[in-house]
């Protein structure tokens, strides 16, 4: 997110610096530095802070509950209300994968630090992008012979190796075949897509966005069909993400930004199929 976007996001919302502090836990004279301009490179830690205030719940430490508004990334609370009715805010948090493997395969959900989160039904637009960014991958990977696989949801991944996740990305790319098991992936994939949905959006931005990068993911993109921008994080040598409209074309890191997608047709999609 960049500093006109945050500073476009807290002006909406009505926080102050103050409110920001509180709720993100980042020192007040850090906060208005960040916001001032004079600091122009802040720790990723600190900016994961940030944003997790600007697009989530929170509570302030004196029980002030600060809730900002939904129209961003669709609504938060759906998010939510989803996983505590379908399963039961008591456990949430304890789940493993015994829980995991005792849902019914046709309703998909994704385990992550013990909580399950149930997904909705992919819209027209949402599958159609993904068909599309997909032949992309398949077709530049398999014309160059390369030795990476690219697949698309559903496809269980086990990203930490422990009992308590196991996500299904959008599109991923995987380049260690070593990681393939009968039932799906054991570990981190290279690459990650995920596409904003009305109940995705707070943990594709924040959730995944932790998950992935503490796992190893080397590249993450999140395509954003309500802001129509494209978030690319990748960790080969920068930590700042990267916020840019659907338009033109845009490379993967991961093939030195030689696997170009083309973000005027995924726009089109959207302005064609709109998803509100």
């Amino acid at each position: 997110m960049t500093l006109d976007e945050m500073k476009r996001i807290k002006q909406e919302r009505g926080y102050s610096l103050a409110q920001l502090s509180e709720l993100s836990g980042v020192p007040l004279g850090t906060v208005q530095k960040i916001f001032s301009g004079e600091t122009t490179h802040p720790r990723y830690a600190t900016l994961q802070a940030l944003e997790s205030v600007l697009f989530g719940k929170q509570s302030g430490s004196n029980g002030t509950e600060y809730l900002p508004d939904d129209s961003i990334h669709g609504s938060h609370r759906v998010e939510e209300a989803m996983i505590y009715e379908l399963f039961g805010a008591d456990r949430q948090g304890k789940y493993t994968l015994q829980d995991y493997y005792a849902i019914p395969r046709e309703r998909r959900v994704e385990l992550i630090d013990g909580v399950i989160y149930d997904m909705s039904a992919l819209t027209f637009v949402h599958q159609h992008i993904l068909g599309t960014i997909f032949t992309t991958l398949q077709n530049y990977i398999a014309g160059r012979g390369g030795q990476c696989l690219p697949m698309m949801a559903p496809v269980d991944v086990r990203l930490d190796r422990d009992d308590k996740t196991m996500v299904q990305p959008d599109i991923l790319i995987l380049c260690d075949k070593s990681k393939i098991c009968k039932w799906g992936i054991n570990g981190a994939p290279d690459f990650c897509l995920e596409i904003v949905s009305e109940s995705t959006g707070r943990k594709d931005y924040i959730k995944k966005l932790q998950k992935y990068t503490e796992a190893g993911v080397k590249e993450y993109w999140i395509i954003d069909p309500f802001r129509k921008v494209l978030v690319i994080y990748h960790w080969k040598d920068d930590y700042l993400p990267h916020m840019v409209p659907l338009e033109g074309k845009r490379g993967l890191v991961l093939y030195d930004e030689e696997l170009l997608i083309d973000l005027d047709t995924i726009a089109a999609l959207i302005q064609e199929y709109p998803e509100n």
